[in-house]
């Protein structure tokens, strides 16, 4: 078992190398599935997170949830079942053993589909959290390991990557912190009408939004909206859309040659002088110097 995974490591590692990139997630091969390296610790940094979930083979790293934080280390998944705009940084990271995990993006569809296949009561919907973290399943790890070896196998990749995914959902649907995966694969429950805001707000993020419009959208009053979406999120829903364009913004002025007033412009911003001050409060520097820190 040691060997398997200190070769997942190398493999990992390696594809990393092959990007150039450092602490960002790169493709992995089957579609959702990335990996991300670091070789130092990091300071807190806002990061924009898909829902997912993350398996660390080596280091440590935590994700900042409402008034605390969310560590997770190597054995251990972590889970995020919502888009969020949250702080995130490495812990435990060097040159000769960087933080080094896999990552999926979690599909609604396929836990809707799986839920909608078994008994009722057959899982348990308790209250959870937006972010957990535990000790990886041995399912969940083996699930993760499978669909990470389908890289550079095409056929096997089309044929059994869908049937791998599948079982890798059903794995983190039963795991003992999916408690908020399980919620979100019920239709009508609060977590999924709180994702069918956020996709709403990821949609017209560069528009003027209303609680009450996306209360609509969520089919709940504005006030249990509001109550749900900060459950959720941990923050209001006009926050979360100013967190999300600047997220937006960071990761435009980081990958492109775009100065910085079309950015704000293009995030929705009327002006670039109060995009400036948002964004250096969020981020610590000047969106000109931006380019400058790793995301």
């Amino acid at each position: 078992m040691e060997q398997t995974n200190a070769q997942l490591i190398e493999d990992c590692v390696l594809i990393a190398q092959q990007h150039g990139t450092e602490s960002q997630p790169v493709p992995a091969g089957p579609d959702g599935l990335s990996v991300v390296r670091a070789r130092h610790p990091s300071q807190i940094r806002l990061t924009l997170y898909h829902p997912m979930i993350c398996l660390v083979l080596q280091g440590a790293k935590e994700i900042q949830h409402r008034n605390g934080a969310v560590g997770f280390a190597a054995g251990e998944t972590a889970l995020v079942s919502h888009e969020l705009v949250t702080g995130a940084r490495i812990t435990q990271a060097t040159p000769d053993r960087p933080y080094v995990a896999l990552a999926c993006r979690i599909d609604p569809e396929i836990l809707r589909g799986l839920q909608a296949e078994m008994e009722p009561g057959t899982i348990d919907a308790a209250r959870g959290e937006a972010v957990a973290a535990g000790t990886a399943e041995q399912g969940v790890v083996d699930a993760m390991t499978r669909l990470f070896r389908l890289r550079d196998r095409p056929l096997e990749e089309r044929i059994l990557g869908p049937m791998i995914r599948r079982e890798l959902h059903f794995r983190v649907l039963l795991s003992r912190h999916g408690s908020m995966m399980r919620q979100l694969s019920q239709p009508g429950s609060p977590a999924s009408r709180i994702a069918r805001a956020i996709s709403h707000i990821r949609q017209h993020w560069d528009a003027p939004l209303r609680t009450q419009d996306l209360a609509a959208v969520a089919g709940m009053s504005a006030s249990s909206f509001h109550e749900h979406f900060k459950a959720i999120t941990a923050t209001s829903p006009i926050q979360y859309q100013k967190a999300l364009r600047l997220a937006l913004a960071r990761e435009r002025l980081v990958d492109g040659e775009e100065t910085v007033s079309p950015i704000a412009y293009a995030v929705g911003y009327e002006s670039p002088t109060q995009f400036s001050r948002d964004f250096r409060r969020a981020y610590g520097v000047p969106p000109k110097d931006s380019r400058a820190v790793p995301l």
